[in-house]
């Protein structure tokens, strides 16, 4: 399951989105691993791998939607994955030039401009990058709350004014897709507008990164028609309709910066030796790395169920809502704890400035910080609740969706209302089709979850309390996690070897949300006691351990370093 850049041959792909991912990696092999870090270090703006981009078209092929720029154009959220999770394995920066285009771009797919639509396309194939104006210095994610005004001067003319904060591209962004509200009270509206324009003026970047992440304030930048991409609720709606779309690339950055610290991580544990044994032969290191390799095989399960559901929604099946932010938010604090299990085991080593695990530990820090933090989004996330639990709703079963199409309905979402309303297949049915100790362990947890919800849920002042509504929420978050990553198991024909250590490690963290929940100084007599009942603990195994590590784990050892 994990990327390996010489050995993965992409073959749920089509031939073109393979030479892609290939063309890709060998950009970054042949840069070498002593020049990826020297630019890491030195805060080198990556125009070689821009221009790679530009000669190759490669952003122009993945992100114009069928309809604009060459015939087969598409916006393919499987192949999108794949490449995201390379760029991830090579740098965050990379990714992010990628991610915040294609934030960019939502707004314009979604509107009804076709003139501006047709010049994204344009740019796009010239080798251009995009930059989305959401954020501001003083209001953050609180989008309500918007200081960028558009005056209207004449008919048909208006003038923007404003600054916006966290853009990343923004200092070479052909399009700036930016988000305000117009001075008369009428609403919000999105424009686009261009880096360039001497109205436009660059502040400084706000990070000490090689990305560009701007401050930029327009000062009566001149708007027409012409440069409107939506008004009113439209506004809003596309705002977090993109949000919706390109969320879900975070978690495929986590994914990639962890198997590439994976195979630094081993490659040099099992190769050192320590008061006369090989560090890899301490049983607290087999654990670690054991820990660490299924938590991130989890990761790449849910997220590639979560892709499915994603190319299969319609405005009759919105389930990919819930799944979607998981990929931004559980997935990447999986991702933490893969660096932090990891780093326990090469030490000082994982502080070596030519380490691609230096750049690692750092840059997973940033992506369950990026698009909302952890807490916006499980705010999101318990909404769909209710309904999870309680009220299921009949589907046909998602297949496994990896079909070169166009992802259309990503871009015609509509209204963003009525989250609390979307239902959801049985969760039941994935568990009920898997007898293993830890996974039967943890439907009963899942069990007193669930009781616990409908006999002591939270009372009205819990209900107010955000941090009482995010260990209910982790709680939640887990049982999800464990449903997409059984029914993909059963498509990939995951070892049952591998699906019950990963639920060994699930009872754990649901023990320990559970504990956090029975700690809060809110909760009362009978909420502790089915938090009680809800801390278990799990199934060791020690064969099954040992067959992981000599099968799975160990084998992974000289498998893969980049070059020099």
């Amino acid at each position: 399951m994990l990327l390996h850049p010489g050995k993965t041959a992409f073959a749920h792909l089509d031939e073109e989105s393979r030479q892609i991912m290939l063309d890709t990696i060998a950009f970054f092999e042949n840069k070498g691993k002593i020049k990826l870090t020297e630019d890491d270090r030195n805060l080198v703006w990556y125009a070689d791998f821009l221009d790679f981009i530009k000669e190759k078209k490669i952003f122009a092929t993945l992100m114009t939607p069928t309809g604009y720029g060459a015939a087969d154009s598409r916006w393919d959220t499987s192949r999108i994955a794949a490449f995201t999770e390379v760029l991830g394995f090579y740098g965050l920066c990379y990714w992010y030039t990628y991610q915040v285009s294609s934030l960019g771009l939502g707004p314009i797919w979604m509107s009804h401009n076709e003139a501006l639509k047709q010049k994204a396309a344009d740019l796009l194939t010239k080798g251009n990058i995009f930059a989305f104006g959401l954020s501001e210095k003083e209001h953050g994610a609180d989008i309500y709350s918007s200081d960028m005004v558009v005056t209207k001067t004449a008919e048909g003319k208006y003038t923007a004014t404003g600054r916006k904060y966290y853009i990343g591209n923004g200092n070479k962004a052909a399009m700036v897709s930016v988000f305000g509200r117009m001075a008369d009270g009428s609403g919000y509206v999105f424009f686009a507008v261009d880096s360039l324009h001497p109205n436009y003026k660059l502040i400084k970047n706000v990070v000490n990164s090689q990305s560009y992440v701007a401050e930029f304030e327009l000062t009566d930048y001149p708007l027409t028609d012409g440069d409107i991409l939506h008004t009113g609720d439209d506004a809003w709606d596309a705002a977090l309709n993109t949000i919706n779309i390109n969320k879900y690339n975070l978690g495929w950055g986590s994914i990639g910066i962890c198997t590439h610290a994976f195979y630094e991580a081993i490659n040099h544990a099992s190769n050192r030796n320590l008061y006369g044994k090989l560090v890899t032969d301490f049983p607290h290191i087999k654990a670690l790395f054991i820990q660490a390799y299924i938590r991130l095989l989890g990761m790449k399960l849910f997220a590639l169920r979560a892709t499915d559901y994603m190319r299969t929604a319609s405005a009759t099946d919105r389930r990919y809502l819930l799944y979607n932010p998981m990929v931004k938010m559980k997935v990447t604090t999986q991702g933490e704890h893969v660096i932090n299990d990891l780093w326990d085991v090469i030490a000082a080593k994982g502080f070596e400035k030519d380490m691609y695990f230096n750049m690692a530990a750092r840059d997973i820090r940033a992506l369950p910080k990026l698009e909302g933090t952890v807490h916006v989004n499980m705010a999101l996330i318990i909404k769909f609740m209710p309904n999870y639990f309680f009220n299921p709703g009949e589907f046909a079963e998602t297949p496994s969706c990896n079909e070169p199409v166009n992802d259309t309905f990503l871009f015609e979402q509509g209204p963003t209302k009525g989250l609390s309303k979307i239902r959801f297949h049985d969760y039941g049915a994935a568990y009920g089709k898997v007898n293993l100790p830890n996974v039967n362990l943890f439907k009963e947890q899942i069990a007193v979850f669930k009781e616990s919800l409908m006999m002591a849920g939270p009372n009205p002042e819990q209900q107010k309390d955000i941090d009482y509504l995010l260990k209910l929420g982790e709680l939640f978050t887990l049982v999800v996690y464990g449903q997409l990553i059984l029914e993909n198991a059963a498509i990939y024909n995951i070892s049952d070897d591998l699906i019950d250590q990963l639920f060994e490690v699930m009872v754990a963290d649901f023990s320990d949300f559970a504990l956090q929940l029975f700690n809060k100084a809110s909760s009362s007599a009978t909420q502790m006691e089915y938090s009680r009942k809800m801390i278990q603990k799990p199934i060791a195994d020690i064969a099954r351990h040992e067959r992981i590590w000599k099968n799975e784990v160990s084998t992974l050892n000289g498998a893969y370093e980049m070059r020099k």
